[in-house]
């Protein structure tokens, strides 16, 4: 890709990268570093939110070179929630970009071309609003490397339910990767869902309000991360089936996952609670701030 080719089509746009963080001390400098060497061209801001991070993932963020914001910093007249989602909304208070790409903090070596790949369509074409981008997803499992086994949400969840509910979006690889750009318009406007479930509404919402047109997909080549055990996977689709029927306006019981874990003493009932509560769009929450400044 040429990025000096992709700069002369920036048209003075600003661009901030986002990287929502918890507890990822082994990787979030090595994503901080892939896009540094962008900044004060193609990106003008690189900002890292921190979720409550217990870890030295804030130490090193900064030590890498991105500028830091927990979640109480980025919208202290809010009390923060738990939760991806969260963090991603409030990035909107602190971010100055008419443009804004998102990175998982957990990502393992990540390409340095995956901040413009996930731009250009959006410098090209007035029509995008969102670009996801999609990849290979390998799953280690101990000494055993599964090329394609990654993403099991996406596959088990997400695109069937999108294929059974909202058949037009069942082209979208990966409706769930934490690897996309979009506009502050689109992102402004739209409420956020505070957990997992983030990513698939802002894809629901882009194509209830601007149709499908409005959405690209882009090649990012592996995607590599951080596995997660099968229980937090489950807690993690619950959220994003919540999520999804609320958006297609199918009622959602609200009741949490209940799951049921073997442990020393036999098996262990253990629930979690899901969230139906969304946050505000973030251009409302500006508005009111500025009112009552």
């Amino acid at each position: 890709m040429d990025v000096r080719a992709l700069i002369d089509r920036k048209l003075g746009r600003r661009v901030s990268v986002i990287v929502p963080a918890h507890d990822d001390e082994d990787t979030v400098a090595g994503v901080v570093a892939s896009v540094r060497p962008l900044l004060g061209e193609l990106v003008d801001e690189l900002l890292v939110l921190d979720a409550g991070s217990t870890d030295r993932t804030v130490a090193r963020a900064r030590a890498a070179g991105a500028s830091v914001f927990t979640s109480q910093e980025a919208l202290p007249e809010i009390t923060p929630r738990p939760g991806k989602g969260e963090v991603l909304w409030r990035s909107l208070a602190v971010c100055t970009g008419d443009v804004l790409v998102f990175l998982d903090a957990d990502l393992v070596e990540p390409s340095p071309l995956f901040v413009p790949a996930l731009l250009e369509p959006l410098f090209d074409d007035p029509e995008i609003a969102l670009v996801k981008g999609y990849y290979r997803r390998p799953m280690t499992s101990g000494s055993v490397v599964d090329a394609d086994g990654g993403g099991r949400i996406t596959q088990l969840v997400a695109r069937p339910l999108l294929t059974a509910l909202a058949p037009a979006l069942a082209e979208i690889v990966q409706p769930l990767g934490g690897e996309y750009a979009a506009t502050r318009t689109l992102l402004g406007e739209i409420s956020f869902a505070s957990g997992y479930g983030a990513e698939i509404g802002i894809l629901l919402d882009c194509w209830q309000r601007h149709g499908l047109s409005a959405i690209a997909q882009v090649d990012l080549g592996v995607r590599v991360h951080r596995n997660r055990p099968t229980h937090e996977l489950a807690v993690m689709s619950r959220q994003v089936v919540a999520t999804l029927l609320d958006r297609l306006g199918i009622r959602d019981s609200g009741i949490g996952l209940v799951q049921f874990l073997p442990g020393e003493t036999g098996w262990q009932r253990t629930p979690s609670e899901v969230s139906l509560a969304d946050r505000p769009p973030m251009a409302q929450v500006i508005a009111a701030r500025r009112e009552s400044a």
